[in-house]
């Protein structure tokens, strides 16, 4: 199907807006009225540039407050609606949108809106224009789809029809699938934006907080079945006023859009039948959910300080790259690379790579082009292991490797063995990685991993932070096997706050009393967690006075759900990153949220305590 997209949806000038469109491969483009007014260029030459990209100009909008008035007010709409006939025209736009009026002029008359629009559409005929109405959520007196198609059954205009648009109608909370009840012919124009569920005001919540398909709460793919059985053949085109986007890189943002629209019709598609479903729906290659993590990457200066810490967890390192300087650390399936080679391991410490094991990495690589994830070169001996990789929205690589498997090469087989076998301690594997995203990417990651990856979304929260907010989302595998969670800071580095954006690493152990023992018997940091939490846990759970002052001797956090118990603790933390070191117990599925903050406060005391201590020791 044609793709589309709304010019408010993106930040930057017309021309730019029109350029990352292009790029991004949409077919066609909404101009929004502002965008054209403000700019300098003719409808003329928005026209010849949109051609030269290759795009249509599928609709202009919007013409506001147009039906049910008086007779004065309706002269002036009319006299308004020419001078927009006039600059389609010019455009080469032939369908305009028009939203239900908010009017206070307008009266609750569906028979004379039918009139009026039947009016209006006559005039759009002579300039061979058709008009799209459009139910706003919060329209004075229409704001709902249905309503919206009595009053246009009613006027019964050839050029007269409806727009859709799914986030006035799922933000409302109304069953979408009358709409196949609708005639295509009827239907002119499909507009899709997502958005997290938010408990606010309807208007504020959509001119601040829209996303695209797949990163909100609202079912947009089940609504487009429902318009797609009609028979609907029009544009999908996205909608989106959000003012993370407005701030952010026009190109950047269109490749999200695209990517969005790419999974949609994909989502579309599982839930068509074979007579509903358009021949011209996305065909991306199916993804490839990974089934573990083959490994994580520290770029570092040096590997003593990160070696040491490895060490006094119990793992042992058991090979050197033939070409790289990268080590390999291992304790039975966890597997930790220390690069000191890399251009980001001069900032100190940074969670720089992560491995996928994949069933087929060659598909997992299809899956992430035509998600249009950026698959990044590799510099490699002829003799290295091929592996390939694309690069996550924060710039995190991903490889997609297949460990120890004699169907396929295993990146460990770039690596010479010590002669020191891995660990054998209680630490089995990685459980979870945490990355810190730019604040105007978190949408993007989260779809990201969704699409590309195929990975389950989780509930989106906000957690206290002793600066603002945190606002942190999980995806995963339906078994749990690979976990991240993406977080975000609202807050900025204003004064007093520090400018950080740590990851970490999270290992699963199965005795974490004898790992953290091992650990401060080793002399290693870990995390200071204050008296007050573990007063308050005791106030929270019974959990008996001896495991209570267990928890407390030893620094150990506490958290339960309704599938089991979660027993973790931090180490210091180095340049950006820290590892955490967790036990489920029962089939715990979160990831120790409510302890978040607890360890947010102790990362910045105990930065600030350092930063401190530097001073001093260097005065």
């Amino acid at each position: 199907m044609r793709r589309s997209i709304a010019t408010v949806s993106l930040s930057g000038s017309l021309p730019d807006k029109l350029t990352a469109i292009g790029a991004a491969g949409f077919d066609g483009v909404e101009i929004f009225e502002n965008d054209l007014v403000a700019g300098p260029m003719s409808p003329e030459e928005v026209r010849s540039r949109a051609a030269d990209l290759g795009l249509s100009i599928d609709l202009y909008q919007p013409f506001r407050d147009f039906e049910a008035v008086p007779p004065p007010v309706l002269a002036r709409n009319l006299r308004r609606a020419e001078h927009k006939f006039a600059v389609m025209e010019r455009l080469g736009a032939t369908c305009m949108l028009v939203c239900s009026s908010v009017s206070p002029d307008s009266v609750d008359d569906d028979a004379l809106a039918a009139e009026q629009l039947h009016a209006l559409a006559e005039r759009a005929a002579r300039h061979g224009i058709r008009i799209a109405y459009e139910a706003l959520a919060w329209g004075r007196h229409v704001s709902d789809y249905l309503h919206a198609w009595r009053i246009v059954r009613a006027a019964d205009h050839p050029n007269l029809g409806l727009c859709l648009d799914s986030f006035h109608i799922l933000a409302r909370d109304v069953d979408p699938y009358a709409i196949e009840t609708i005639p295509a012919e009827k239907i002119f124009f499909l507009q899709l934006a997502d958005a997290p569920a938010l408990p606010m005001d309807v208007l504020y919540w959509s001119r601040h907080y829209r996303c695209f398909p797949g990163q909100g709460d609202l079912d947009v793919a089940g609504l487009v079945g429902h318009v797609l059985r009609t028979g609907y053949d029009g544009p999908l085109s996205l909608e989106v006023f959000n003012d993370i986007f407005r701030q952010a890189a026009a190109m950047r943002t269109a490749q999200d859009a695209m990517r969005s629209l790419v999974a949609l019709e994909e989502a579309v598609d599982h839930r068509l039948d074979r007579t509903s479903r358009p021949a011209a729906l996305s065909k991306a290659p199916s993804p490839v959910v990974p089934s573990g993590f083959a490994f994580a990457e520290l770029a570092t200066p040096d590997t003593e300080a990160l070696g040491g810490l490895l060490t006094a967890l119990g793992f042992a390192r058991t090979g050197v790259h033939a070409h790289k300087p990268v080590e390999l650390w291992e304790q039975n399936e966890a597997r930790i690379l220390l690069n000191t080679g890399s251009p980001e391991s001069q900032d100190g410490p940074v969670l720089g790579a992560i491995g996928l094991e994949s069933p087929d990495p060659a598909a997992a690589v299809k899956r992430a082009e035509a998600l249009l994830a950026p698959v990044l070169p590799r510099l490699r001996a002829p003799e290295d292991v091929p592996l390939d990789a694309v690069a996550a929205p924060d710039g995190t690589e991903l490889f997609f490797c297949r460990t120890g498997h004699p169907d396929h090469p295993s990146w460990t087989g770039d690596f010479s063995q010590d002669p020191g076998e891995a660990g054998t301690g209680e630490i089995t594997h990685i459980d979870h990685v945490a990355l810190t995203q730019p604040w105007h990417h978190f949408d993007e990651a989260s779809l990201f991993y969704r699409s590309v990856l195929g990975l389950r979304p989780h509930e989106s929260l906000e957690l206290p932070d002793p600066y603002g907010l945190m606002r942190s989302r999980a995806v995963s595998t339906e078994d749990g096997r690979v976990r991240i969670a993406l977080n975000v800071a609202y807050v900025g580095a204003h004064d007093g706050a520090p400018d950080v954006a740590w990851q970490h690493l999270a290992l699963a152990s199965t005795d974490i009393v004898t790992t953290v023992r091992r650990l401060r018997d080793a002399g290693a940091a870990q995390l200071a967690i204050p008296d007050n939490y573990y007063d308050d846990l005791e106030a929270r759970y019974d959990l008996g006075a001896e495991r209570h002052r267990l928890l407390r001797e030893l620094g150990l956090l506490y958290d339960r759900d309704d599938h089991g118990e979660f027993l973790h603790f931090y180490t210091a933390t180095t340049g950006r990153v820290f590892l955490e070191v967790v036990q489920r117990l029962g089939g715990y599925r979160g990831y120790g949220a409510p302890n978040a903050p607890v360890r947010l406060a102790a990362q910045y005391a105990d930065q600030g305590g350092r930063r401190r201590g530097s001073r001093s020791r260097s005065s």
